[in-house]
């Protein structure tokens, strides 16, 4: 076998990064380098916080008058309940918090039981429950918050042993709190159970009026660069891909529950698909945008995209407070938008009337054809294999990211455990809760949560005590625990690192009612010893047990995004006769738009990973995300102009559908440019499939380094 030819040199990342804000979970931003821990004002929910803090405490109030300690489990139980809640549909919210409160019951009462039997059996015991937590997020996002609930159950019985009659009594009462709160969640003070779904269209489509507005900046510059378009595609696309996807899921779970599609539901889905229909038809202006139009037909697109931002911010506005639009005054703000558009720019025209149409639907509130209320058909119920067994099933493989995480946990939890419970005395339990509560499943996500475990830990542990200094009385501090518990509860999708400053405050007070005789300073440094260690044990063991590399992650995602982006080429430019071909492009456009984002995902971990962000294959990488954004931008514009495209080009349409599905193939060889002259519709896609040719291929020796199979 001959030796592999030496790496051609990959162009060098810009200097000069994209200047933005710092990102949040559902805005990332536009420089994948740079940790999404930015604050997100507007998912303050106060509703929530006050349910919570009313659920925790009347029960604490009740505690601190009776001087009945039993009552005190049943405080907790509540106010743990309330940390499970992640929302969604009723049944699924019943099921997750019911099951929690038993279960968590009998852990308490039984691990309380077993504390005397020692080490050798109370820690593999305590571990497998571990393991089991930390595995069953696989199943959904309100397992995993009920998993990370129960470990912190776990942790906290094991401080002390417990006689048969007080396991019994801490279950029962453990259950009991639980149960309270979840009767409280779901029947007393039930959340309208559509505005989640309501909420999550909304913040679709102010993702659109902020994509708009920052297209309309890149408009009015005198001579945009290429990355400031790549700057922009990053800082807005992935965020409005991630919220269409997160509405849908929505949206369809609450289907599901109720087995049928109401009206309202109906209404949510047509808005969502208008949303999803503007974002697509965007992604094509900024393509028109991107190839150097002349001043005129910037000047027109600016204008347009002027008019475009307050109609979709007031549609927003209207989905999430539920409110009737003025259709008149709309109409208006409407026909003003694309005047004098066809004059300057029949191709902005064009897609400029396809947007509108759109916002039109969105703006309605009638249940169009083809979204009748009804049955699910295909999309109904999933069976308990599907929704259970499955998800187990298939992520027991070691290459799975998920078990990994569940295996590690498990292994670095069951030293400390030990530990802790020999030598940590009261508050050592925080270092176990830190530890596996810090980890996640890759290193980027366990450094970033380490970082704000840490840092809102100590903010906070200093709000707490100077709060618990000044409050002198049992009634003040169960005041300010009750103020404490609302305002945490209400911050909690802010940002992790603000929702921790605002839980340590509350847990400093906790530990001055329940564990008299410590020092709220003893209490806070004792906190933030055992927090710092435990981040940095979580960040550790994510490098040296079973790590996940992210290069391998990145040629992997890699090898899909090609293929995707071939199926989407070859809907766009091949499109077989009788096909529905606004429904296989709609589907092929979500897919490769989906898999740039799981790319860019892994970019942004591998970027974050010790030494990974120089590696060659992430290099190669952030110019194939880059060239790639560009050919679906290109496509997009092919999809919603096909007469555009010159008819007699098939021999560069079977080009460009071959080389990208080669290039996801990796093994497969490059099919032979064509000799013949291409259209000008073909001359900016061939461009960006050959730079990505030559940077995934720049000798064939090199394709099973890049892209394998």
């Amino acid at each position: 076998m001959s030796s592999p030819s030496p790496p051609t040199p990959l162009p060098d990342r810009p200097r000069r990064r994209w200047r933005t804000g710092r990102g949040t979970l559902g805005q990332p931003g536009a420089d994948l380098a740079r940790l999404p821990i930015g604050l997100d004002l507007r998912s303050v929910q106060i509703s929530e916080g006050v349910r919570a803090g009313f659920a925790f405490g009347v029960v604490f109030l009740l505690a601190i008058l009776l001087e009945w300690p039993p009552l005190l489990s049943m405080a907790f139980a509540a106010n743990l309940t309330c940390f499970c809640d992640t929302g969604g549909p009723m049944g699924v919210r019943l099921r997750v918090l019911t099951t929690f409160s038993l279960i968590g019951g009998l852990l308490w009462g039984g691990l309380g039981l077993m504390r005397p039997l020692g080490l050798p059996v109370v820690v593999p015991a305590a571990c497998a429950v571990i393991f089991a937590c930390t595995y069953i997020r696989v199943w959904s996002i309100q397992a995993q918050a009920a998993g990370n609930v129960l470990i912190v159950v776990v942790c906290i019985a094991l401080d002390r042993a417990l006689t048969p009659a007080e396991a019994g009594l801490t279950a029962v009462m453990f259950a009991a709190g639980g149960l309270w709160a979840t009767f409280l969640a779901i029947v007393i003070w039930r959340l309208h159970p559509y505005r989640p779904a309501h909420r999550a269209v909304a913040d679709v489509w102010r993702g659109l009026a902020r994509l708009v507005g920052d297209l309309e900046r890149l408009a009015a510059l005198p001579d945009p660069d290429t990355e400031a378009f790549d700057g922009h595609a990053r800082a807005h696309r992935r965020g409005v891909r991630t919220g269409i996807e997160t509405a849908r899921t929505m949206i369809l779970d609450l289907a599901r529950s109720r087995e049928r599609v109401s009206e309202r539901t109906a209404q949510a889905l047509l808005r969502l698909e208008s949303a999803e229909q503007i974002f697509s038809t965007l992604i094509a202006v900024t393509e028109l945008l991107d190839s150097r139009p002349s001043p005129g037909q910037r000047e027109a697109a600016r204008q347009f995209l002027r008019r475009l931002r307050p109609l979709l911010v007031v549609i927003a506005r209207a989905i999430r407070d539920d409110a009737t639009l003025d259709l008149a005054r709309l109409e208006r703000g409407l026909i003003r938008a694309e005047e004098g558009l066809s004059a300057s720019d029949p191709s902005l025209a064009r897609l400029a009337e396809r947007i509108l149409g759109r916002v039109r639907i969105g703006a309605k509130l009638s249940t169009p054809e083809g979204y009748r209320p009804g049955g699910l058909g295909q999309g109904g119920r999933l069976d308990w294999r599907a929704r259970a067994l499955d998800p187990l099933v298939q992520n027991f493989t070691f290459a799975s990211p998920n078990l990994r995480h569940a295996v590690r946990a498990t292994v670095v939890a069951a030293p400390a455990l030990a530990g802790t419970l020999s030598y940590g005395g009261t508050f050592g339990h925080w270092l176990v809760i830190t530890l596996v509560l810090t980890m996640q499943p890759f290193y980027a996500a366990t450094w970033q949560r380490a970082l704000e475990r840490i840092g809102g830990t100590v903010l906070g542990g200093i709000v707490g005590a100077v709060l618990a200094y000044f409050a002198a009385t049992p009634l003040w501090q169960a005041g300010l625990i009750l103020a404490l518990s609302i305002v945490g509860f209400a911050a909690r999708q802010i940002s992790y690192g603000f929702f921790i400053t605002c839980l340590t405050p509350l847990v400093v007070l906790l530990v001055e009612v329940l564990e008299p005789g410590h020092s709220s300073w003893e209490i806070v440094g004792e906190r933030a010893a055992f927090t710092v260690l435990g981040g940095v044990i979580a960040v550790a063991s994510c490098l040296v047990l079973w790590p996940i590399w992210e290069p391998d992650q990145v040629r992997r995602e890699l090898r899909r995004t090609l293929s995707d982006h071939a199926a989407f080429a070859r809907a766009v430019l091949k499109a077989e006769a009788g096909e529905d071909r606004e429904a296989v492009t709609g589907a092929t456009a979500r897919a490769a738009g989906l898999a740039l984002n799981d790319l860019e995902a892994a970019l942004s971990r591998a970027l974050q990973q010790p030494r990974a962000g120089h590696h060659p294959e992430v290099e190669a990488a952030m110019v194939a995300d880059a060239t790639l954004r560009r050919i679906s931008a290109r496509l997009s514009v092919l999809r919603h102009l096909p007469d555009a495209s010159d008819p007699e080009d098939l021999a560069w349409r079977d080009w460009i559908v071959g080389t990208l599905a080669a290039l996801g193939d990796g093994q497969a060889p490059l099919p032979a440019r064509p000799e013949t002259p291409r259209g000008p519709s073909f001359a900016r896609l061939a461009a960006q499939v050959d730079l990505l040719t030559g940077t995934l291929r720049p000798g064939e020796s090199r394709a099973a380094t890049l892209v394998p199979a």
